[in-house]
Protein backbone atom coordinates (compact mmCIF):
# COMPACT_ATOMS: atom_id res chain seq x y z
CA UNK A 1 0.00 0.00 0.00
CA UNK A 2 1.82 3.34 -1.15
CA UNK A 3 1.25 5.87 1.54
CA UNK A 4 3.19 8.77 -0.06
CA UNK A 5 2.35 10.40 -3.70
CA UNK A 6 5.08 9.49 -6.25
CA UNK A 7 4.23 12.54 -8.30
CA UNK A 8 6.00 15.75 -8.29
CA UNK A 9 2.64 17.78 -7.12
CA UNK A 10 1.74 15.54 -4.60
CA UNK A 11 4.99 15.37 -2.87
CA UNK A 12 5.53 19.31 -3.15
CA UNK A 13 1.92 20.18 -1.71
CA UNK A 14 2.69 17.15 1.48
CA UNK A 15 6.14 19.41 2.05
CA UNK A 16 4.43 22.65 1.70
CA UNK A 17 1.73 21.41 4.17
CA UNK A 18 4.46 19.10 6.27
CA UNK A 19 6.85 23.00 6.83
CA UNK A 20 3.45 24.88 7.32
CA UNK A 21 2.26 22.24 10.05
CA UNK A 22 6.09 22.56 11.63
CA UNK A 23 5.39 25.67 11.30
CA UNK A 24 2.19 26.36 13.58
CA UNK A 25 3.81 23.55 16.22
CA UNK A 26 6.40 26.32 16.79
CA UNK A 27 4.96 29.18 16.58
CA UNK A 28 2.22 27.45 19.09
CA UNK A 29 4.74 26.41 21.70
CA UNK A 30 6.57 29.93 21.05
CA UNK A 31 3.15 31.44 22.28
CA UNK A 32 2.91 29.25 25.08
CA UNK A 33 6.71 29.74 26.48
CA UNK A 34 7.15 33.18 25.73
CA UNK A 35 3.92 35.23 25.74
CA UNK A 36 1.30 32.92 27.45
CA UNK A 37 3.33 31.30 30.87
CA UNK A 38 4.48 34.57 31.70
CA UNK A 39 1.07 35.60 31.59
CA UNK A 40 0.14 33.32 33.73
CA UNK A 41 2.68 33.63 35.69
CA UNK A 42 2.40 37.45 36.02
CA UNK A 43 -1.31 36.85 36.70
CA UNK A 44 -0.30 34.59 39.40
CA UNK A 45 2.13 37.06 40.97
CA UNK A 46 -0.66 39.76 41.24
CA UNK A 47 -2.99 37.06 42.81
CA UNK A 48 -1.15 36.69 45.30
CA UNK A 49 -0.34 40.26 46.05
CA UNK A 50 -3.72 41.37 46.10
CA UNK A 51 -4.34 38.32 48.69
CA UNK A 52 -1.54 39.52 50.50
CA UNK A 53 -3.30 42.42 50.40
CA UNK A 54 -6.46 41.22 51.75
CA UNK A 55 -4.52 39.86 55.14
CA UNK A 56 -2.41 42.14 55.91
CA UNK A 57 -2.45 42.04 59.72
CA UNK A 58 -5.61 41.12 59.55
CA UNK A 59 -6.49 37.66 61.32
CA UNK A 60 -9.92 35.43 60.64
CA UNK A 61 -11.51 36.17 63.47
CA UNK A 62 -11.02 39.88 63.30
CA UNK A 63 -11.97 39.84 59.97
CA UNK A 64 -15.45 41.44 60.36
CA UNK A 65 -18.39 41.54 57.67
CA UNK A 66 -18.70 45.19 57.81
CA UNK A 67 -15.15 45.44 56.12
CA UNK A 68 -15.23 42.70 53.98
CA UNK A 69 -18.53 44.15 52.11
CA UNK A 70 -16.74 47.84 52.23
CA UNK A 71 -13.49 45.65 50.41
CA UNK A 72 -16.34 44.45 48.02
CA UNK A 73 -17.06 47.39 47.07
CA UNK A 74 -14.34 49.23 46.72
CA UNK A 75 -12.06 46.59 44.65
CA UNK A 76 -14.40 43.89 43.90
CA UNK A 77 -12.96 41.26 45.57
CA UNK A 78 -14.63 39.58 47.83
CA UNK A 79 -14.06 37.26 51.01
CA UNK A 80 -16.28 34.85 51.74
CA UNK A 81 -16.70 31.52 54.11
CA UNK A 82 -16.77 28.39 52.88
CA UNK A 83 -21.09 28.14 52.85
CA UNK A 84 -21.53 31.84 51.51
CA UNK A 85 -18.83 30.94 48.68
CA UNK A 86 -20.40 27.48 47.59
CA UNK A 87 -23.95 29.72 47.06
CA UNK A 88 -22.03 32.27 45.21
CA UNK A 89 -20.63 29.69 42.72
CA UNK A 90 -17.80 27.72 43.97
CA UNK A 91 -19.66 24.24 43.75
CA UNK A 92 -19.60 25.08 39.82
CA UNK A 93 -15.36 26.83 39.90
CA UNK A 94 -12.74 23.90 38.16
CA UNK A 95 -9.90 23.13 40.32
CA UNK A 96 -6.71 24.09 38.74
CA UNK A 97 -3.77 22.06 40.06
CA UNK A 98 -1.17 23.89 38.19
CA UNK A 99 -2.20 27.23 39.56
CA UNK A 100 -2.93 26.22 43.04
CA UNK A 101 0.65 24.51 43.17
CA UNK A 102 2.20 27.95 41.92
CA UNK A 103 0.05 29.92 44.16
CA UNK A 104 1.22 27.95 47.06
CA UNK A 105 4.81 29.10 46.32
CA UNK A 106 3.90 32.33 46.02
CA UNK A 107 1.96 32.37 49.52
CA UNK A 108 4.53 29.98 51.62
CA UNK A 109 1.31 27.69 52.21
CA UNK A 110 -1.42 25.38 50.72
CA UNK A 111 -3.17 27.29 48.55
CA UNK A 112 -6.02 25.99 46.18
CA UNK A 113 -6.98 28.04 42.96
CA UNK A 114 -10.41 27.56 41.25
CA UNK A 115 -12.00 29.44 38.17
CA UNK A 116 -15.52 29.91 37.35
CA UNK A 117 -16.11 31.18 33.59
CA UNK A 118 -19.55 32.78 33.51
CA UNK A 119 -20.36 36.12 32.56
CA UNK A 120 -17.40 36.99 34.18
CA UNK A 121 -13.93 35.08 34.94
CA UNK A 122 -13.94 34.34 38.62
CA UNK A 123 -10.86 33.27 40.56
CA UNK A 124 -11.93 31.37 43.25
CA UNK A 125 -8.58 31.05 46.25
CA UNK A 126 -8.18 29.55 49.56
CA UNK A 127 -5.35 31.38 51.07
CA UNK A 128 -2.88 29.75 53.57
CA UNK A 129 -3.51 32.52 55.99
CA UNK A 130 -7.68 31.99 56.71
CA UNK A 131 -8.21 28.20 54.63
CA UNK A 132 -11.45 28.39 56.06
CA UNK A 133 -12.02 31.71 53.69
CA UNK A 134 -12.82 31.61 49.95
CA UNK A 135 -11.45 35.11 48.29
CA UNK A 136 -13.18 35.94 44.85
CA UNK A 137 -11.11 38.17 42.64
CA UNK A 138 -13.17 38.82 39.12
CA UNK A 139 -11.11 39.24 36.17
CA UNK A 140 -11.30 40.31 32.68
CA UNK A 141 -9.87 40.30 29.39
CA UNK A 142 -9.10 36.25 29.93
CA UNK A 143 -11.82 34.89 28.90
CA UNK A 144 -11.40 31.85 26.39
CA UNK A 145 -12.97 33.05 23.53
CA UNK A 146 -10.79 35.73 23.18
CA UNK A 147 -7.71 32.88 21.50
CA UNK A 148 -10.66 31.65 19.21
CA UNK A 149 -9.48 34.57 16.24
CA UNK A 150 -6.41 33.26 16.92
CA UNK A 151 -7.47 29.56 16.04
CA UNK A 152 -9.41 30.70 12.90
CA UNK A 153 -6.53 33.04 12.40
CA UNK A 154 -3.93 30.24 11.89
CA UNK A 155 -6.57 27.74 10.19
CA UNK A 156 -7.20 30.41 7.53
CA UNK A 157 -3.41 31.15 6.86
CA UNK A 158 -2.80 27.17 6.75
CA UNK A 159 -5.55 27.09 4.05
CA UNK A 160 -4.08 29.68 2.13
CA UNK A 161 -0.71 28.35 2.36
CA UNK A 162 -1.73 25.20 0.94
CA UNK A 163 -4.06 26.59 -1.98
CA UNK A 164 -1.04 28.75 -2.76
CA UNK A 165 1.42 26.17 -2.90
CA UNK A 166 -1.60 23.64 -4.92
CA UNK A 167 -1.32 26.77 -7.41
CA UNK A 168 2.08 27.18 -7.35
CA UNK A 169 2.94 23.65 -8.19
CA UNK A 170 0.28 22.77 -10.58
CA UNK A 171 1.42 25.67 -12.96
CA UNK A 172 4.45 24.52 -12.26
CA UNK A 173 3.71 20.84 -14.12
CA UNK A 174 1.55 22.11 -16.85
CA UNK A 175 4.51 22.69 -19.09
CA UNK A 176 5.71 19.00 -17.90
CA UNK A 177 2.30 17.73 -18.42
CA UNK A 178 2.61 18.83 -21.86
CA UNK A 179 5.93 18.00 -22.55
CA UNK A 180 4.88 14.19 -21.17
CA UNK A 181 2.29 13.93 -23.62
CA UNK A 182 4.54 15.20 -26.73
CA UNK A 183 7.03 12.95 -25.75
CA UNK A 184 4.49 9.94 -25.48
CA UNK A 185 3.10 11.39 -29.28
CA UNK A 186 7.15 11.33 -30.16
CA UNK A 187 7.39 7.93 -29.25
CA UNK A 188 4.64 6.74 -31.25
CA UNK A 189 5.70 8.32 -34.91
CA UNK A 190 3.50 11.34 -34.05
CA UNK A 191 5.21 14.44 -34.54
CA UNK A 192 3.38 17.63 -32.88
CA UNK A 193 3.40 21.21 -33.51
CA UNK A 194 6.18 23.05 -31.06
CA UNK A 195 5.31 23.15 -27.93
CA UNK A 196 4.34 27.15 -26.07
CA UNK A 197 7.97 27.95 -23.91
CA UNK A 198 6.63 28.53 -21.13
CA UNK A 199 7.35 28.36 -17.23
CA UNK A 200 10.47 28.47 -15.26
CA UNK A 201 13.54 29.82 -16.80
CA UNK A 202 14.72 25.69 -16.28
CA UNK A 203 11.12 24.39 -18.03
CA UNK A 204 11.39 26.72 -20.49
CA UNK A 205 14.93 25.22 -21.47
CA UNK A 206 13.56 22.00 -21.58
CA UNK A 207 10.90 22.73 -23.78
CA UNK A 208 13.04 24.31 -26.31
CA UNK A 209 15.44 21.51 -26.51
CA UNK A 210 12.54 19.14 -26.81
CA UNK A 211 10.85 20.95 -29.72
CA UNK A 212 14.56 21.08 -31.24
CA UNK A 213 14.85 17.40 -30.87
CA UNK A 214 11.22 17.16 -32.03
CA UNK A 215 12.12 18.86 -35.19
CA UNK A 216 15.38 17.12 -35.82
CA UNK A 217 13.23 13.14 -35.59
CA UNK A 218 11.08 14.59 -37.91
CA UNK A 219 13.20 15.54 -40.33
CA UNK A 220 14.98 11.88 -39.96
CA UNK A 221 11.97 10.26 -40.25
CA UNK A 222 11.39 12.25 -43.67
CA UNK A 223 14.62 11.68 -45.01
CA UNK A 224 14.06 7.95 -44.28
CA UNK A 225 10.83 7.61 -45.86
CA UNK A 226 12.33 9.53 -48.83
CA UNK A 227 15.36 7.48 -48.82
CA UNK A 228 13.40 3.75 -48.53
CA UNK A 229 10.98 5.15 -51.56
CA UNK A 230 13.61 6.14 -53.51
CA UNK A 231 15.42 2.76 -52.73
CA UNK A 232 12.07 0.77 -53.57
CA UNK A 233 11.88 2.81 -56.92
CA UNK A 234 14.95 1.92 -58.29
CA UNK A 235 14.43 -1.98 -57.24
CA UNK A 236 11.56 -2.28 -58.18
CA UNK A 237 12.29 -1.04 -61.91
CA UNK A 238 14.94 -3.27 -62.44
CA UNK A 239 13.10 -6.55 -60.81
CA UNK A 240 10.16 -5.06 -63.29
CA UNK A 241 12.69 -5.55 -66.71
CA UNK A 242 13.63 -8.90 -65.40
CA UNK A 243 10.49 -10.68 -64.78
CA UNK A 244 9.30 -9.61 -68.57
CA UNK A 245 12.76 -10.74 -69.61
CA UNK A 246 11.86 -14.03 -67.85
CA UNK A 247 8.72 -14.14 -69.29
CA UNK A 248 10.17 -14.34 -73.04
CA UNK A 249 12.41 -17.41 -72.07
CA UNK A 250 11.72 -20.42 -73.95
CA UNK A 251 9.93 -23.34 -73.11
CA UNK A 252 12.82 -25.35 -72.25
CA UNK A 253 13.92 -22.75 -69.69
CA UNK A 254 10.87 -22.66 -67.68
CA UNK A 255 12.31 -24.43 -64.56
CA UNK A 256 14.89 -21.40 -64.60
CA UNK A 257 11.75 -19.34 -65.40
CA UNK A 258 10.26 -20.32 -62.58
CA UNK A 259 13.08 -19.70 -60.10
CA UNK A 260 13.71 -16.10 -61.35
CA UNK A 261 9.79 -14.95 -60.70
CA UNK A 262 10.24 -16.72 -57.48
CA UNK A 263 13.27 -14.56 -56.08
CA UNK A 264 11.47 -11.58 -57.96
CA UNK A 265 8.34 -12.29 -55.90
CA UNK A 266 10.66 -13.12 -52.58
CA UNK A 267 12.87 -9.35 -53.26
CA UNK A 268 8.96 -7.61 -53.74
CA UNK A 269 8.07 -9.16 -50.06
CA UNK A 270 10.82 -7.84 -48.56
CA UNK A 271 10.82 -4.62 -50.59
CA UNK A 272 7.26 -3.84 -48.56
CA UNK A 273 8.15 -5.37 -45.43
CA UNK A 274 10.61 -2.74 -45.21
CA UNK A 275 7.71 0.35 -46.46
CA UNK A 276 5.65 -1.61 -43.91
CA UNK A 277 8.10 -1.05 -40.86
CA UNK A 278 9.17 2.34 -41.93
CA UNK A 279 5.48 3.32 -42.29
CA UNK A 280 3.35 1.55 -39.77
CA UNK A 281 0.28 3.72 -40.64
CA UNK A 282 1.36 6.96 -38.26
CA UNK A 283 -1.18 8.68 -40.08
CA UNK A 284 -4.08 6.60 -39.73
CA UNK A 285 -7.01 7.66 -36.60
CA UNK A 286 -7.88 5.28 -34.26
CA UNK A 287 -11.74 4.75 -35.07
CA UNK A 288 -14.37 2.39 -33.39
CA UNK A 289 -13.66 -1.14 -34.66
CA UNK A 290 -15.58 -4.45 -34.37
CA UNK A 291 -12.71 -6.88 -33.82
CA UNK A 292 -14.01 -10.16 -34.55
CA UNK A 293 -14.95 -8.96 -37.89
CA UNK A 294 -11.51 -7.54 -38.53
CA UNK A 295 -9.91 -10.98 -37.44
CA UNK A 296 -12.27 -13.09 -39.66
CA UNK A 297 -11.88 -10.58 -42.81
CA UNK A 298 -7.74 -11.31 -42.66
CA UNK A 299 -8.29 -15.15 -42.02
CA UNK A 300 -10.36 -15.19 -44.92
CA UNK A 301 -7.97 -13.29 -46.83
CA UNK A 302 -4.43 -14.87 -45.64
CA UNK A 303 -5.22 -18.71 -45.45
CA UNK A 304 -4.17 -20.84 -48.56
CA UNK A 305 -6.75 -23.43 -49.59
CA UNK A 306 -4.15 -26.30 -48.42
CA UNK A 307 -3.89 -25.07 -44.69
CA UNK A 308 -6.84 -25.03 -41.99
CA UNK A 309 -7.19 -21.82 -39.90
CA UNK A 310 -9.59 -21.83 -37.07
CA UNK A 311 -11.16 -18.91 -35.90
CA UNK A 312 -13.01 -18.28 -32.65
CA UNK A 313 -15.07 -15.36 -31.81
CA UNK A 314 -14.65 -14.12 -28.08
CA UNK A 315 -16.95 -11.15 -27.01
CA UNK A 316 -15.06 -7.83 -27.13
CA UNK A 317 -16.44 -4.56 -27.09
CA UNK A 318 -15.54 -2.30 -30.19
CA UNK A 319 -11.92 -0.71 -29.56
CA UNK A 320 -10.27 2.58 -31.02
CA UNK A 321 -8.13 0.99 -33.40
CA UNK A 322 -5.97 2.00 -36.47
CA UNK A 323 -8.03 -0.69 -38.40
CA UNK A 324 -5.26 -0.88 -41.73
CA UNK A 325 -2.42 -1.14 -39.11
CA UNK A 326 -4.05 -3.99 -36.86
CA UNK A 327 -5.29 -5.94 -40.00
CA UNK A 328 -1.30 -6.03 -41.31
CA UNK A 329 -0.67 -7.13 -37.90
CA UNK A 330 -2.79 -10.15 -37.34
CA UNK A 331 -2.44 -10.59 -41.40
CA UNK A 332 1.36 -10.92 -40.16
CA UNK A 333 0.90 -13.57 -37.50
CA UNK A 334 -0.83 -15.73 -39.55
CA UNK A 335 1.71 -15.40 -42.08
CA UNK A 336 4.03 -16.57 -39.63
CA UNK A 337 2.36 -19.42 -38.14
CA UNK A 338 1.87 -20.41 -42.08
CA UNK A 339 5.72 -19.87 -42.48
CA UNK A 340 6.86 -21.86 -40.06
CA UNK A 341 4.50 -24.59 -39.31
CA UNK A 342 2.59 -27.66 -40.91
CA UNK A 343 -0.33 -28.00 -38.66
CA UNK A 344 -3.27 -26.86 -37.67
CA UNK A 345 -3.63 -22.95 -36.64
CA UNK A 346 -6.16 -21.70 -34.07
CA UNK A 347 -6.85 -18.04 -33.68
CA UNK A 348 -9.27 -16.61 -31.08
CA UNK A 349 -10.82 -13.31 -29.71
CA UNK A 350 -11.50 -12.19 -25.95
CA UNK A 351 -11.09 -9.99 -23.31
CA UNK A 352 -8.15 -10.14 -20.90
CA UNK A 353 -9.13 -8.47 -17.42
CA UNK A 354 -10.86 -5.64 -17.24
CA UNK A 355 -8.50 -3.06 -19.64
CA UNK A 356 -7.18 -5.43 -22.47
CA UNK A 357 -8.45 -7.29 -25.21
CA UNK A 358 -6.47 -9.81 -26.69
CA UNK A 359 -6.23 -11.46 -30.45
CA UNK A 360 -4.00 -14.94 -29.82
CA UNK A 361 -2.65 -17.29 -32.55
CA UNK A 362 -1.57 -20.86 -31.93
CA UNK A 363 0.04 -22.85 -34.01
CA UNK A 364 1.91 -26.56 -33.80
CA UNK A 365 5.14 -25.59 -34.60
CA UNK A 366 8.42 -26.80 -32.56
CA UNK A 367 8.15 -23.05 -30.30
CA UNK A 368 10.75 -20.83 -29.65
CA UNK A 369 13.69 -21.07 -26.80
CA UNK A 370 12.65 -18.98 -24.13
CA UNK A 371 15.94 -16.89 -24.44
CA UNK A 372 15.21 -15.96 -28.15
CA UNK A 373 11.62 -14.71 -27.69
CA UNK A 374 12.74 -11.13 -26.64
CA UNK A 375 15.12 -11.42 -29.33
CA UNK A 376 12.98 -11.56 -32.01
CA UNK A 377 11.45 -8.00 -31.54
CA UNK A 378 14.23 -6.75 -32.64
CA UNK A 379 14.48 -5.99 -36.35
CA UNK A 380 16.13 -8.45 -39.05
CA UNK A 381 16.21 -10.74 -36.17
CA UNK A 382 15.06 -14.33 -37.12
CA UNK A 383 14.34 -17.72 -34.77
CA UNK A 384 16.90 -19.55 -37.28
CA UNK A 385 16.81 -23.50 -35.44
CA UNK A 386 13.12 -23.00 -34.17
CA UNK A 387 11.48 -21.15 -36.95
CA UNK A 388 13.09 -21.04 -40.11
CA UNK A 389 15.43 -18.52 -41.78
CA UNK A 390 12.98 -17.50 -45.01
CA UNK A 391 11.77 -13.29 -44.78
CA UNK A 392 13.46 -10.54 -43.71
CA UNK A 393 12.90 -10.52 -39.70
CA UNK A 394 10.79 -7.86 -39.33
CA UNK A 395 7.55 -9.76 -39.49
CA UNK A 396 7.59 -9.49 -35.63
CA UNK A 397 9.19 -6.35 -35.05
CA UNK A 398 6.05 -4.55 -37.24
CA UNK A 399 3.38 -6.22 -35.19
CA UNK A 400 5.58 -4.84 -31.98
CA UNK A 401 5.78 -1.14 -33.51
CA UNK A 402 2.07 -1.65 -34.26
CA UNK A 403 1.08 -2.70 -30.96
CA UNK A 404 2.61 -0.24 -29.81
CA UNK A 405 1.32 2.73 -31.20
CA UNK A 406 -1.66 1.03 -29.88
CA UNK A 407 -0.43 1.28 -26.14
CA UNK A 408 -0.80 -2.89 -26.10
CA UNK A 409 1.62 -5.28 -25.65
CA UNK A 410 2.64 -8.46 -27.77
CA UNK A 411 3.65 -11.15 -26.18
CA UNK A 412 5.13 -15.29 -27.00
CA UNK A 413 3.96 -18.22 -25.04
CA UNK A 414 5.36 -21.39 -25.63
CA UNK A 415 2.46 -23.78 -25.10
CA UNK A 416 2.15 -27.26 -23.18
CA UNK A 417 0.77 -28.96 -25.57
CA UNK A 418 3.45 -28.00 -28.19
CA UNK A 419 3.56 -24.88 -30.60
CA UNK A 420 4.02 -21.15 -29.79
CA UNK A 421 0.39 -19.05 -29.09
CA UNK A 422 1.73 -15.37 -29.84
CA UNK A 423 -1.06 -13.22 -28.13
CA UNK A 424 -1.72 -9.53 -29.16
CA UNK A 425 -2.81 -7.45 -25.99
CA UNK A 426 -4.98 -4.20 -27.25
CA UNK A 427 -6.20 -1.60 -24.76
CA UNK A 428 -9.71 -1.12 -23.98
CA UNK A 429 -9.52 2.41 -23.95
CA UNK A 430 -8.63 4.76 -26.54
CA UNK A 431 -4.74 5.13 -26.08
CA UNK A 432 -3.39 5.79 -29.40
CA UNK A 433 -3.64 8.79 -31.15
Amino acid sequence: MKILPRSAFGQTVLLIGFLLLINQVVSYVSITLYIIQPNFQQVNELLAKQIRVVFIDIKDSELSPAMAEAFQRETGIGVYREKDAMRLGLADAVYLEFRSAQMSELLDGPAEVRITQGDEYLFWIRPPQAPSLWVKIPFTGLEQSNFVPLFFFLVILGVLSVAAGWLFVRNLNRPLRALQYAAEDVGRGDFPEPLEEEGTTEIMAVTQAFNHMSKGIKQLEDDRNLLMAGISHDLRTPLTRIRLSAEMMSEQDDYLKDGIEGDIDDMNAIIDQFIDYIRHDSKDKAELTDLNVLVDDVVHAETPSDRQVTFMAGEVPQLPLRYVAIKRAVANLIQNAIRYTHGNIQICTGVEGKHYAHISVCDEGAGIPEADMERLFQPFTQGDKARGTEGSGLGLAIIKRIVDTHGGKVQLINRDTGGLQAKVLLPLSHKSK
